[in-house]
């Protein structure tokens, strides 16, 4: 052994021998330890808000920083509040492709899951009645899997173009399906912000930078009586 070797071996030696039997290599007694654990067991647990939904969601066109899920999560920060903002909005998604998403997206933890689809069924003139049953089904394979998670769901709107049938039996699903699992609905998603062009981007459907500012209000009058009083 090179004699520079063999100086640091005994020093390292002497210095574990030299150190108080009851203290840890690391610095930390017994007593640090338990009051560590104290302070985990305290401290508040994250908890996730799951945002499932379409091109609104995942903020079209924008930078995420400007989309209303992000938006939500700084002031949720701002408030102290424990939760984590997860935005699993995908562009173009009707609730067909959303139901057969939700597996994958939902293998993560889900506190609160905000479901926001529909709006792109509209567009292609599905039959409300099957849009129905597909967003029946995400919410029902969501408490299924997480019997706790609380449920809030986007309501929308149907163009006018597609007749005063469709356009009643669309709109009012939504609150059909409040009713049925005991969820708490935003009325109308793009309240205050649909049709607005200055709001909107030019292809006078996706919110801009301003209109997201808005819908984030919309999602956040009824979002707060489930994370503030809980």
């Amino acid at each position: 052994m090179q004699l520079k070797n063999l100086i640091w071996v005994c020093q390292t030696a002497l210095l574990f021998s030299c150190q108080p039997a009851s203290q840890p290599i690391g610095g930390k007694t017994p007593e640090s330890k338990t009051a560590n654990s104290a302070q985990e067991k305290s401290a508040p647990q994250t908890k996730n808000i799951v945002f499932f939904g379409n091109s609104l969601t995942a903020a079209y066109r924008l930078d995420p920083s400007q989309g209303f899920v992000y938006l939500l999560q700084q002031r949720l920060d701002s408030l102290g509040l424990p939760y984590k903002t997860i935005n699993a909005g995908l562009s173009g998604e009707t609730t067909a492709a959303g139901l057969a998403r939700l597996p994958w997206v939902i293998r993560q933890p889900v506190d609160i899951f905000v479901l926001e689809l529909g709006g792109n069924d509209a567009l292609r003139g599905i039959a409300p009645a099957t849009s129905f049953d597909n967003l029946n089904a995400i919410i029902t394979a969501v408490k299924t899997k997480y019997p706790t998670a609380k449920i809030v769901i986007a309501g929308m709107m149907a163009p006018p173009n597609l007749g005063p049938d469709y356009t009643a039996a669309f709109n009012e699903m939504y609150p059909r399906l409040a009713k049925k699992h005991k969820a708490t609905l935003i009325p109308f998603l793009l309240e205050n912000v649909g049709g607005i062009p200055k709001l909107n981007l030019s292809d006078g459907i996706h919110p801009n930078e301003e209109g997201q500012k808005i819908v984030e209000e919309n999602v956040w009058n009824e979002l707060k009586k489930l994370v503030v009083e809980n």
